[in-house]
């Protein structure tokens, strides 16, 4: 993220919206270019992030363009969700989200009655439907929002944004998290944007795993891997991944950003709903303990893809 040039990282048009005060929560590799986006579509934000000098930086980058009237940072969640019309987080799980938003400083002591919160982070139903009857409780409003599109998604601000909680909520965020997502629906009540987002992984990880040994099978058999890309994706294997991700994992190239430890946080989330709804997830068991093997050969901070680091004697690092 370069602080000299946030005008060419932020270079998409937005609708019209009604410039709002926000506070963004967690500035983070998909947080920090997303509240960008924010500034960019013309609201008023303000950050926190536990290393403060994160949020520093990401000030120093944007009052140039915003002014400094539009930008600050705040020292904890609570003064950041102060006057906020609408506060967003992205963090790392349950215990996390809990610390930001009900914790000692957390955001819902500094929101006023009526005020949303709109939570980015992958966590579970669970802590989804608690914090929402929380913040009824409290006068506020909350939806659960995670997020897929990964970091070049939040950077390039087309991500997709899976929502839960009331729809007039809804309603109301929705023109504003357009600033960084090119899709973003409302899934059901409380709870239902981290059931979606849950389906996401686990089609996802079959695809990443069937892509992995697909490329592995190419490449025992002497072929061009390129080439043979090229022509499949023409075709019924043809996936995101595999136009994405396939090439550079017949290279080794692991560093698109969203790694491993995360995929297991997100898997693990879904085998502990699938146990309470009886859904059968044979595939997503087993992919998840494949990306424990990657952990295990020091893939931890490698992306999705190393998936195939396994399938190779010995495997290939980067």
């Amino acid at each position: 993220m370069s602080a000299a040039s946030p005008a060419s990282i932020y270079p998409r048009a937005y609708e019209s919206v009604a410039a709002k005060r926000v506070a963004f929560i967690g500035l983070g590799v998909m947080g920090y270019p997303m509240a960008g986006h924010l500034v960019a579509a013309g609201h008023s934000v303000t950050v926190y992030n536990r290393t403060a000098s994160k949020a520093q930086q990401w000030v120093a980058e944007f009052a140039p363009v915003a002014g400094a009237e539009r930008v600050r940072a705040a020292t904890t969640p609570a003064q950041a969700a102060q006057g906020a019309d609408i506060v967003f987080s992205c963090v790392g799980n349950d215990d996390d989200l809990r610390s930001v938003t009900t914790g000692e400083q957390g955001a819902f002591a500094g929101m006023a009655s009526g005020a949303i919160y709109v939570d980015h982070t992958t966590a579970s139903a669970d802590v989804a439907r608690e914090l929402y009857a929380v913040a009824q409780q409290r006068g506020l409003h909350f939806v659960d929002a995670p997020i897929s599109g990964g970091q070049e998604g939040a950077q390039k601000g087309g991500l997709t944004v899976m929502c839960g909680g009331d729809a007039d909520v809804f309603e109301r965020v929705a023109p504003v998290i357009a600033a960084y997502a090119r899709a973003c629906a409302r899934m059901g009540p409380a709870g239902a944007g981290q059931l979606t987002k849950m389906v996401n992984q686990i089609a996802i990880a079959g695809v990443v795993q069937g892509l992995a040994e697909a490329v592995a099978f190419g490449q025992a058999a002497g072929l061009d891997i390129p080439k043979v890309i090229e022509v499949i994706s023409k075709g019924g294997a043809q996936s995101w991944q595999m136009e994405n991700r396939a090439v550079s994992m017949a290279e080794g190239r692991f560093d698109f950003g969203f790694a491993v430890d995360w995929m297991r946080k997100d898997l693990g989330l879904v085998l502990q709903e699938a146990r309470r709804n009886g859904a059968q997830v044979p595939v997503t068991a087993l992919v998840d303990q494949f990306y424990a093997e990657v952990q295990a050969i020091g893939g931890n901070r490698w992306d999705t893809s190393s998936l195939i680091a396994r399938l190779r004697k010995p495997a290939n690092k980067h």
